[in-house]
């Protein structure tokens, strides 16, 4: 399951607060801020979708991320992989560093990640 751009950056929120009430949200939300409605219906799609948890304390609740910001991350390159590089690995490489203008530099960076892999499944 996927989230909405505007989910995806409640999700940045939260991961980066580890937990927060609405007005936390909101105060962290950049300008235009949606409406306190927008909000509590978003979070209210997360939690339907199994991304948002949340702890009730009287009227007002804390929400928490279910999921890990790596794990939905993976799923989405992962997800990109499949529907656009024919589930190549190698195909989303090459087209990721021709298309991306990386460095010398950053390419010799991501070579030693990739050399650094290599070695650890031998």
């Amino acid at each position: 399951m996927q989230l909405t751009k505007t989910e995806e950056q409640v999700m940045e929120l939260l991961w980066k607060q580890e937990k927060a009430f609405m007005k936390d949200l909101m105060d962290e939300f950049p300008d235009p801020k949606p409406a306190p409605t927008t909000l509590a219906t978003l979070l209210k799609r997360m939690t339907d979708k199994g991304f948002v948890g949340y702890k009730e304390y009287g009227k007002s609740r804390e929400y928490f991320p279910m999921v890990k910001k790596t794990d939905y991350f993976s799923k989405q390159v992962n997800g990109i992989i499949k529907n656009f590089f024919n589930n190549s690995a190698s195909q989303f490489a090459s087209f990721f560093t021709k298309e991306t203008n990386m460095s010398t530099k950053e390419l010799e960076e991501l070579k030693a990640i990739i050399d650094k892999e290599i070695a650890k499944k031998k």
